[in-house]
Formats: C-alpha cells, structure tokens, sequence
C-alpha cells in the first residue's frame, strides 16, 4: 500500500471544469495502475476512469469524452481534467493504486477531494 493525496476539488457550476491531482510520496509510483473513484451523497462509490502502468486508459460511460485521466510518472502525479462538468458529477472523489500485477485490486486510497457542480 502507498499514501494517497489528493487536490483540486471545488465547487463550479455547470458547464466548467476542474483539474484533480493526486501525488504519491513515496513508493514506485511507475508500477502502480491508478484510477479515480467517486460517491455521491447516498449512492455507492463507482469507478470514474483509470490507467494502466503502460498509459491504457478506461473510462465510465457517464465521462466518456469529458474526463481525461492522465500520470506523470517522473513527478509521481496522476491526474483527472474533468470538462463540461454537470450537477451529476457531484460527489467526493478519490485516487486509487493497485499493484501492476493485479490491476483491478485497489487497495491503497486517498483521502478525497470534493466536487460540487452546481447547475
């Protein structure tokens, strides 16, 4: 596991964007897949996009062509431009790591940034 943290969050009104970092301190951040989740208040936390070691990307469908999800593997920095936000994209948002070998477990996790659209 690695410590996770994340920045950038605020609060914007529909049809802005935000940028999301997050740094890992310490650790081989090269060997880590990463990812960014979301919760919004009484719903359950769901995957927004992530990235594999080699730079493949995913993406939810709800962000699909708004989001990007890119890292920097020399600064140890992952981050999230979110474009054309809307009220649904409302919530807390988290960075996740997983070991290169099991790219889907997260099992590391920062502490969360809030985003608040506002339409």
């Amino acid at each position: 596991q690695v410590q996770l943290m994340e920045s950038g969050g605020g609060s914007v009104q529909s049809g802005g964007s935000l940028r999301l970092s997050c740094i890992v301190p310490s650790g081989t951040f090269s060997f880590f897949c990463m990812a960014w989740f979301r919760q919004a208040p009484g719903k359950e936390r769901e995957g927004v996009a992530s990235i594999k070691t080699n730079g493949d990307t995913h993406y939810e469908d709800p962000v699909e062509g708004r989001f990007t999800i890119s890292r920097d593997n020399a600064k140890n920095t992952l981050d999230l431009q979110m474009n054309s936000l809307q009220p649904a994209d409302t919530g807390m948002y988290y960075c996740a790591a997983a070991p290169w070998y099991k790219c889907n477990a997260y099992n590391s996790w920062g502490q969360g940034t809030q985003v608040t659209v506002s339409s």
